[in-house]
This record gives C-alpha cells, structure tokens and sequence, in this order.
C-alpha cells in the first residue's frame, strides 16, 4: 500500500492493524529489533490478511521515516517530556500523528485508535495526553504545523554530519528527502546470451521493461514502481530475474568488467559475505566459476532458494571468512563487506535508530580484516571488488587509502564509465565509485555504495 490508498479504504481498516503496528513499533524502538526480523517472525502479522498487513507495514515504516519530525512535534505540544511509563502511549501517539500528517488517514479513525491503544497497551492515564495532542494537530489543519520541523530532523545528529562532511550540505539534504520516499523494486534480468555482451545484456534488460511495463537503469536491472506481489510477475517461475537494488548490481558489474577487460571472463571467484544471493546470481550468469562463502546458514539457505529457482549453480560454503581456508587462489574475490548500512535507509528507515557512530567505528575495524583476508586470497594480477552500502567515509574512501598504505601488493583500478552505465557520474577523480541515494531521484533514486576495484601487482 502506498500513501495514495484513497481515505476511505484506509478509514475502514480497523484497530488489530494498528495494534500489530504499535508492537512492531515498540519492538523496534523500545527493543532495538530491526524492522525486517520483526515482520518476519511476528505470526499475528503474519496472520493479517494482505490489505491489513501491507497497512500496518507501512505506517511503521512510514513513521520510523518521519520519526525526527514527530518526536519534535510532540516535544513541542508538551510541558515536561512523558515517562517511562508512557512507552506504550506514546508510540500510540507517534503512529497517531503519522497518520494525520503523513498518511491522510481518517483523522477520527486515526485519533480513535491511537488513544485507545494508549489505554489498551498502558496505563490509561495517558489517554487524556494522547487524545489532546491529536486534536490539538487536527485542528490545526494537520500539515500546516510542519513548517516548523524540517525534514532534517529525520536524521540523527551524528549521521547528519557525517553527510554534511563527505557530500555537503545540499547533497545532503538530498540523501535525506530521498529517504522519506517508499523505494521501487528493481529487478536483476539475467542474461544468457552466449555472446554475454553488454550490449546484449542491456538489450534484453530493455525488452524485459517493456514486457513487465517497467524502466531499464543500468546495465540489466528493470525498475518497477507498481511491482505489486513479486511472485505473480511474469519471469519469476522462469528464473529470468531477481530481486535486486539497481545500485547493488554494480559491484559485480565491475568485477566481471575486469575480468572481461583481461580475458579472463571464465575465470575462479570468491564472493565473500555471499547471502542472499543476489551479486553471486550474476557472477554465475556471466560464466565465472563461483564460490559463495557466508557466516549465515539462514541466510544461505536464502541464497539456494534463490539459486535454485534460477537454475543456477555455484558452490556454497556455511564460514567465518575471516578463519576459513580457501582452496587456492582465486582470480578475483568480491567482497560486499558487513558496513552500517546507511545507504539504505529508504529501504531499511529503522537504521537511524539502531545504529550509532560506535557501529560505525565497529563495522571499520571489521572491515579492515576482510579486506586484508581478501589479499591474500586473490592470484597475482588477480581483482578485488570492495563494496559497502553505507555513505560513511571511514567504511569507503578512507577505508581503501589505508589499505594501500598497508598493502603494497595492490594498487586501485579506475573504474570505467563503460562499467557502469547509468551511474557515469558517480565515478570520482580517484577511480571508485560513491553512490548517493539522491542519484537518480528523479527515478526514485537508488541505494547508497561505495565501490573500488584493486588489482593485485604480478610483482612487488
């Protein structure tokens, strides 16, 4: 469901969606659960049907997004701050407000249910407070008390900083407006062309759009911003494409380029961090003989449904990368590593309130292992893609200087505009590329990279 659900249909959606959204919601913000694991192991969300279900997702994604905004407006209507007590009241009230503001609910269905789950999950004193701050808003025509909180509130102090350094304030102010929207899905197409040309690739992308009524961006990835339910789209059955950001199909685009560029297209690759599959599907598809390590067996149970479903096949190994032992070398290795992940915040708006600058400063340090475990994994003249979805410079360019500080045995590759069509201008002077969330707003954006190939020297 989207904010376009007509207020009427919205209207009649009663209090167990909402009352499944203020425990998703405390679960998240109160428990410190990510958004995801929660919706996926709550049985009475599970359990709603599909018009109540989407409902409550998105006004908890919805509110997690504008979370900066409310808690001000709340602050705002209060004398003093409400107590722990109040817990439960006071995400009634959050998913209150974001419904009148945000959601163009009803604002007596909105109103209504949020002052009785302030009861029904807490202490009923609190029910006065929840209900007079909603009426305060209403009658305050709602939307019109917003210019007084700017949407920058949505962004933690130390993470807004960090963009301001890195991109400048107006790029990050552009980060941050594309984070309120609900992302498209973008889809992966495979190609099986025996040429394996870009150009063919790019050729079928572009046919596959116009078959599913969606866009081409980059390479192979075919936008949809109506996808609806991604099992009943024409291709899933057939394995013709996966689920996958436009932005995290780039990492192994220029992995293969490389190899490609070399002739060594048919070459041994190491994806390391592997699940869920999706960079690992690609490799495959170009011909590379893949080896998919990760940590997660969950996770890589994942990652053999889907390679399954795609008649595809790569050996799959269930390790801590950083102790295990790899056959031999390998022509190159992939790296997507672990990061802090705060370049997909569209998609994931509960990392602003999960994550903090010791997570960052965590996530560094985790990443300088895997990076040298990398090194030593890959041939001489070998390739080592580094990726991470995060915009923070200590886990990407600051990240890789060090490296080559440590590492005399690699140098950085440039990265060609050729790799990465659509993404040209995100190629920096220094050769890698950083991917903003605003790049391509006008087509709903993308995920937040940091990419950088490096080459391993035949010599010292």
């Amino acid at each position: 469901m989207n904010t376009q659900q007509t207020r009427a249909d919205m209207g009649t959606i009663g209090l167990v969606a909402r009352e499944r959204a203020h425990t998703i919601l405390h679960e998240v913000l109160d428990r410190g659960r990510p958004l995801d694991e929660v919706l996926q192991t709550d049985k009475r969300f599970g359990g709603l049907n599909d018009r109540d279900r989407s409902f409550a997702r998105n006004l908890v994604a919805t509110t997690l997004r504008r979370l900066g905004q409310i808690d001000a407006l709340i602050d705002d209507c209060l004398d003093r701050p409400l107590p722990m007590e109040a817990a439960a009241a006071k995400n009634a009230l959050r998913l209150g407000l974001c419904q009148i503001l945000f959601l163009d609910t009803q604002t007596h269905a909105a109103v209504d249910t949020a002052v009785s789950l302030a009861g029904k999950r807490g202490p009923e004193k609190f029910k006065g407070v929840v209900n007079a701050i909603l009426r305060r808003i209403v009658r305050a025509e709602g939307k019109n008390v917003l210019a007084h909180f700017p949407e920058q509130l949505n962004v933690p102090d130390w993470l807004w900083e960090s963009w301001v350094a890195s991109f400048g304030e107006d790029v990050a102010t552009a980060i941050a407006e594309s984070q309120l929207q609900i992302p498209p899905v973008d889809l992966t197409i495979r190609d099986d062309a025996e040429d394996g040309s870009d150009d063919r690739a790019t050729e079928r992308a572009g046919e596959w759009a116009e078959y599913l009524g969606g866009e081409r961006i980059g390479r192979s990835s075919v936008r949809m911003t109506n996808a609806g339910d991604i099992t009943a789209l024409n291709g899933f059955d057939d394995g013709v494409w996966w689920v996958q950001d436009a932005a995290a199909a780039l990492p192994a685009d220029v992995l293969i380029a490389a190899l490609a560029r070399t002739g060594s297209d048919t070459g041994n690759v190491c994806d390391l961090c592997a699940a869920p599959g999706g960079k690992t599907a690609q490799l495959v598809t170009a011909g590379l003989d893949v080896m998919a390590v990760d940590v997660s067996g969950t996770r890589l149970g994942i990652l053999k449904e889907n390679l399954e479903r795609l008649g595809l096949a790569a050996a799959v190994v269930e390790a801590d990368a950083l102790a295990w032992e790899p056959p031999g070398l390998f022509d190159a290795v992939l790296l997507d590593a672990p990061c802090s992940a705060t370049g997909t915040i569209r998609r994931h708006p509960d990392i602003p309130y999960l994550k903090t600058a010791a997570d960052v400063t965590h996530q560094t340090d985790l990443q300088r292992k895997f990076l040298d475990k990398a090194s030593a994994m890959v041939r001489p003249g070998g390739v080592i893609v580094y990726s991470v979805c995060s915009l923070e410079d200590s886990e990407g360019p600051r990240q890789i200087a060090r490296l080559l500080k440590r590492d005399p045995s690699l140098r950085l590759e440039t990265i060609a505009a050729a790799d990465v069509p659509d993404f040209k201008d995100c190629i920096l002077p220094e050769g890698y590329v950083r991917v903003t969330p605003a790049h391509l707003a006008d087509k709903g954006g993308v995920d937040g990279f940091f990419i950088a190939r490096l080459r391993k020297k035949d010599t010292l």
